[in-house]
């Protein structure tokens, strides 16, 4: 009998708009296939496939009687009144604290949350085990007693006393502070990466890498702390004075020597959790068109701590213009870190491309930069978002999170 099918083609594109449309995330394309008949038969269009993945995220499902209401948020955030080595002069500065006027002005436009703020180190973990927050909202990326190595520390202590809080876990933070490690687990996901040389302050003595330009960079460390503009070098000379200067600031730390990524910078912020309700903000791309061209074209520790700097002058900000190809490969990289490394909540993922214009990991950044000023706020403002509208959506999709918690824990219980 004569059989009769219609057949409708489409081009790879449509198939990634369809998934997309339907709901399915992390989709990846792994090239094309060739198939060949064992008995000669002529394939047709089914000879060449393309071989797609792609994740259908699981849908929650909540008993809203059940599920606890927060309203109340304990701010927790650095200590203003002792050192912080990281800021300029090692302390709290003006630009501080207008950062944190900002903040409390943002967060007294969300109607739905009351807030009360803590930042006295001394008396914190007695604090936490007296008064026992309904709900902490962990600002303090700065670390307990303004020491970014126990920032991991804050959140530790939250769940030694089963406090719920906004953020990533301990276990991200540790992990994530250790750039050379971040590296290889995106390697292992196949999301394309620097070259990098690793020195352990240990080594007698080391080969000196040929990878120029390049940029040395501290593996332990986030607030671009030991990464000035003379972190990249351009002939080994100059790449073993910087390397001595960095001794000298973070002795005993290991560093890291990467292929300088010259090209195109972005940045991309995800607000949300795996099989929750998840915001992506749109694409940042980093503006040096204003620096001096002498300048190195980075977002170094000057960019961050010095207002006086061209680096925090000159370089603006702006939404990223990317092809279709570009902004999937982008955001599929960003999907799949987030997860893998257990983000929760909030996180930022910088990309950079090399100077043959393939996109490269550049830094995973769990709990990234809150403030009013900061690659977040510029991404929600993209999306039409106030700052408010960005700080709520970290709190709810918190909420959110611990919600469904409480209820898998209700469950287990039962």
């Amino acid at each position: 009998a004569d059989q009769f099918y219609a057949e409708r083609l489409f081009s790879k594109s449509e198939i990634f708009d369809l998934l997309e449309e339907v709901g399915f995330i992390s989709i990846r394309d792994h090239g094309n296939l060739t198939s060949h008949s064992t008995r000669e038969h002529d394939l047709g269009m089914m000879e060449n496939r393309m071989f797609l993945t792609a994740r259908a995220p699981r849908k929650v499902k909540t008993d809203k009687k059940q599920a606890p209401k927060f309203t109340k948020f304990t701010v927790l955030m650095g200590d203003p009144t002792i050192p912080d080595p990281v800021k300029r002069n090692g302390q709290f500065n003006e630009e501080d604290f207008t950062t944190i006027d900002k903040l409390t002005q943002a967060l007294e436009e969300i109607g739905d949350y009351e807030f009360e703020y803590l930042n006295t180190h001394a008396t914190l973990q007695q604090t936490i085990r007296d008064k026992r927050p309904e709900f902490v909202m962990n600002l303090c990326d700065e670390g307990f007693n303004n020491d970014a190595f126990m920032e991991l520390h804050v959140p530790a202590l939250l769940e030694m006393y089963h406090i719920p809080y906004t953020g990533a876990g301990p276990a991200c933070l540790g992990l994530c502070y250790n750039k050379s490690m971040v590296r290889a687990i995106a390697a292992s996901l196949d999301i394309p990466v620097p070259l990098e040389t690793y020195f352990n302050p240990a080594d007698q003595s080391a080969t000196i890498p040929s990878i120029f330009p390049a940029i040395v960079k501290p593996n332990y460390g986030d607030s671009s702390i030991g990464i000035t503009q003379n972190a990249v070098v351009h002939t080994p000379e100059q790449l073993i004075n910087y390397m001595e200067e960095l001794r000298e600031v973070l002795p005993g730390r290991p560093v890291l020597i990467q292929e300088f990524l010259s090209g195109a910078e972005y940045s991309v912020g995800i607000i949300g959790n795996p099989g929750l309700t998840t915001t992506v903000l749109p694409v940042l791309e980093v503006d040096y068109s204003g620096l001096d061209p002498e300048l190195p074209k980075i977002l170094g520790y000057e960019s961050k701590w010095h207002p006086d700097s061209p680096y925090w002058t000159e370089i603006k900000y702006h939404e990223a213009k990317l092809t279709e190809e570009q902004r999937r490969k982008i955001l599929d990289y960003a999907n799949l870190l987030f997860e893998r490394l257990e983000c929760r909540d909030y996180a930022r993922v910088d990309f950079r491309m090399d100077a043959r214009g393939e996109i490269k990991l550049l830094e995973m950044n769990p709990n990234p930069g809150w403030c009013w000023d900061g690659k977040m706020n510029y991404m929600a403002g993209f999306a039409g978002m106030r700052y408010s509208d960005m700080l709520k959506l970290i709190l709810d999709a918190a909420a959110e999170r611990e919600s469904l918690a409480v209820q898998n824990r209700v469950l287990v219980g039962a």
